[in-house]
């Protein structure tokens, strides 16, 4: 199954800098065009079958995932606790900063090297949200980074 729509729920946030608008942008087309996203079987009732429409959200300081069928039924709703996260996406958009200050005046060995790290935290947030959603929702390795950079967006927010 898959993701074939995807909001970022921004509702009371402030607005997005340049940088964050172009990363949940390119997060959301990347995510659109390849991912993997199964809900697992439940005991207590069964899962209508994708492909699925993805709301994330942060409320009460927690992210919610709100999945819904292409024909908008309820499939499944998770709240995570935003803990876990806290380190890896300051590191995030720690190393994102660094990288955009690089870029335009840094030498491509300098960059090249930010973005190593970058990427090393990027997987690092990725492994976290795969953790995070073991029962809840299945997700390949490429799907768990480009939701981790919308995480990122919301966080940033919030």
């Amino acid at each position: 199954m898959q993701i074939t729509h995807i909001e970022i729920d921004m509702e009371g946030m402030p607005p997005p800098t340049p940088e964050i608008e172009q990363e949940r942008r390119v997060a959301i087309f990347d995510l659109l065009e390849d991912n993997s996203f199964v809900l697992p079987a439940r005991e207590d009732r069964s899962v209508p079958p994708g492909p699925y429409h993805l709301t994330l959200a942060i409320r009460e300081k927690r992210l919610v995932f709100d999945v819904n069928t292409e024909d908008a039924q309820d499939a499944a709703e998770f709240h995570l606790s935003l803990s876990p996260f806290r380190q890896v996406v300051k590191d995030y958009w720690q190393i994102c900063e660094s990288y955009y200050k690089a870029v335009k005046n840094l030498p491509p060995s300098q960059i090249e090297a930010i973005d190593m790290a970058r990427r090393g935290i990027h997987n690092e947030g990725a492994r976290i949200l795969q953790e995070r959603l073991d029962g809840k929702a299945s997700v390949d390795t490429d799907t768990a980074r480009r939701l981790f950079t919308l995480i990122c967006v919301l966080h940033f927010g919030a």
